[in-house]
């Protein structure tokens, strides 16, 4: 995939990531770094150590070195790049940054991971220019598994955002042949490889963890004015035999889908252009949806499938889709 950015942010907080620990906090805090909302300027709001920023920023340095924040991400994951936002930072943004990473098992505390002799941290991005007030794009060509991340900038100075976009690599053992699963959990490494349309609502956050938050968090369409129908197509975490599918209109009231259909395939060798065209086997018949509601279906399927397809009739917003099922031998 030649945009890294349409894939999953494998930091956010939504998934489990938390900015652990950093160097130096002075003027704003890490935490900021991780927030989903949009970065913002507040004129003429200062707190006790200066002007009030949304992000993380470090006092000016007066010695040798640079500063730094260590970041757990929500699931282990090759990283492909990041987005450094250095929203509003114009005079007080970093000259450059670098990213390192590493692969811990279980759960480390901070102090562990910011010790040497604990953590073995490898430069997966080396440094890289930044510019002020700017969505700095920054591929990644590590190919190898992480589960922290740290942003390095030099020499100081603050950053509003990050972003890690990547392909989630759970432990495999969390997808052991015959265990039972969410097959569609964004967090296991599912993912929402094409839709007909997202006007309203991203698609991915149809496979996101937990229940929707407002009608914003689901995956939702524009009206439809001519014949037809939206669809979305998911690529399951692993290869599996489905045994439930629930579907969940949570929020969406006066814009619910009227009905659902739900097909199945195996296409572990297909492109993602191929997927729309392919020979689908039906899981659930053409079903009435009722808006602001969550729906189980039981829909065995009679072999082991890779993907599901979602279609709306004729157009609307889910929130959640879950595909119960256990993971195949292979």
């Amino acid at each position: 995939m030649n945009d890294f950015t349409d894939l999953i942010d494998v930091a956010a907080e939504r998934l489990g990531g938390a900015a652990l620990l950093a160097n130096d906090e002075f003027f704003a805090p890490k935490e900021r770094l991780l927030f989903a909302s949009t970065p913002e300027w507040r004129e003429g709001e200062y707190t006790e150590r200066g002007k009030w920023m949304d992000g993380w920023e470090t006092r000016r340095r007066r010695s040798e070195g640079y500063d730094w924040c260590i970041v757990r991400l929500g699931v282990p994951a090759v990283v492909r790049g990041i987005v450094v936002d250095t929203a509003w930072f114009r005079g007080n943004f970093p000259e450059s940054c670098s990213l390192d990473g590493c692969e811990v098992e279980g759960t480390p505390a901070a102090s562990d991971l910011s010790d040497a002799r604990r953590s073995q941290w490898r430069e997966i991005m080396p440094r890289q220019q930044l510019q002020g007030d700017t969505r700095n794009v920054l591929p990644v060509t590590d190919s190898g598994r992480v589960t922290h991340v740290r942003l390095n900038i030099f020499p100081d100075g603050g950053v509003a955002r990050l972003r890690v976009h990547g392909e989630a690599r759970p432990d495999p053992r969390v997808l052991s042949p015959g265990r039972q699963v969410n097959l569609a959990a964004m967090e296991l490494g599912a993912f929402v490889v094409v839709c007909s349309d997202m006007f309203f609502g991203h698609r991915q956050n149809l496979i996101l963890p937990g229940r929707s938050t407002h009608m914003g968090d689901g995956w939702e369409t524009k009206r439809r004015r001519g014949p037809g129908h939206d669809w979305t197509i998911v690529r399951l975490a692993a290869r599996g035999s489905i045994e439930r599918i629930e579907i969940d209109t949570d929020h969406y009231k006066g814009n619910a889908p009227g009905s659902c259909a739900v097909d199945v395939g195996d296409f572990a060798a297909a492109a993602p252009d191929e997927l729309p065209g392919a020979s689908w086997s039906p899981l659930i018949a053409q079903t009435p949806l009722q808006p602001h509601s969550r729906h189980a279906f039981d829909a065995p399927s009679m072999h082991p499938v890779t993907h599901v397809r979602l279609s709306i009739f004729p157009d609307g917003g889910v929130a959640r889709l879950r595909a119960y099922g256990r993971v195949a031998a292979s």
